[in-house]
């Protein structure tokens, strides 16, 4: 079950980074427990890879283990819960709900991602929180390898955050609760899926991109208000400082469609990803005196890659 020196840039958005040293593609919770085992026993650092939709992984690859779960069961418990395995893509399983007079997830339609990564994450899109339909789940425990059943609180869920960040806990599966639907129903929330990838794909890039890669700012980060709020919308400070479509070094560029996101021209390294982001956070840094931090997480690197939000570290930036 475990592989060696498997490629990661054909598994992940951005198209780039190097190899895993050791690779797992877990089929049940079983297969799941024994490569956590394996790497507990080896004293290797682990990473869970879902669609890869949200990471930059290291030029380097990640010396470590790898582990890509291929849970992907799909089961209606009750008449509104369903389950589904860490595996499945946000995408199935929203069209799998349909199938099945289930509304509630579609109002995620169009964003990339597993139902591991999109509960690690809290996933959202506007005012709706993945955390809202959560109502239990199975995890993994890193170091007895026991598995376990939590409920929703257990996640301590929080904006782009869940518990799951402490690297402790690996997840199985996850039961949402949804609301059962007249065929109406369901026809008119079809309607509204194709409206909402429409709409994505209009405002976004749609591949070689790790959507958003700075998260907005902190209140307490910024100043500047806008209609008596803290301006804390990254992309505001990365219109205003002309990256959209122009910046590019090697195979990386900002994207025309959005400031906030970086997309692969088909020949960039992660190197160059890298060198476009740092470029990004100097020229904010000098217009607005604060420095974005990255909401697309960093794989494999020995060390930060980026500026800190720590300024006085960084004399470069006054010159």
């Amino acid at each position: 079950m475990i592989q060696r020196s498997i490629p990661l840039n054909n598994k992940n958005w951005f198209q780039t980074g190097g190899p895993a040293d050791y690779y797992a593609a877990p089929i049940n919770a079983h297969e799941f427990a024994e490569a956590i085992k394996y790497a507990h026993n080896h004293k290797l650092p682990i990473f869970l890879l879902g669609e890869g939709a949200n990471v930059l992984i290291s030029d380097e690859g990640f010396k470590g283990l790898v582990i890509h779960p291929q849970l992907t069961q799909m089961e209606q418990i009750d008449t509104k819960d369903v389950r589904a395995g860490a595996g499945v893509s946000m995408n199935q399983l929203i069209e799998w709900c349909l199938d099945h007079q289930l509304l509630g997830l579609e109002e995620f339609s169009g964003i990339p991602g597993t139902v591991g990564g999109s509960v690690y994450i809290n996933l959202h899109y506007f005012q709706f929180l993945l955390e809202q339909f959560l109502v239990s789940a199975t995890v993994i425990e890193r170091a007895t390898g026991k598995i376990l059943s939590v409920d929703r609180t257990w996640f301590q869920f929080g904006y782009n955050s869940s518990r799951l960040h402490d690297e402790e806990h690996y997840l199985v599966d996850a039961t949402f609760a949804l609301k059962s639907a007249t065929d109406l129903e369901i026809a008119y929330a079809r309607g509204r899926r194709t409206e909402i990838i429409r709409h994505r794909k209009a405002r976004y890039p749609i591949a070689h991109t790790c959507g958003s890669f700075f998260r907005n700012f902190y209140e307490q980060e910024v100043t500047i208000e806008s209609n008596g709020k803290k301006a804390i919308w990254v992309a505001y400070y990365l219109d205003k400082v002309g990256v959209k479509g122009a910046l590019r070094i090697g195979g990386a560029a900002v994207s025309y469609q959005h400031a906030n996101m970086i997309i692969n021209e088909n020949v960039a390294t992660t190197s160059d990803i890298i060198a476009v982001a740092r470029s990004m956070q100097k020229k904010v840094y000098q217009e607005f005196g604060i420095i974005p931090q990255p909401e697309c997480r960093l794989i494999g690197f020995d060390t930060y890659p980026l500026h800190s939000s720590d300024s006085s570290n960084l004399p470069s930036f006054n010159s």
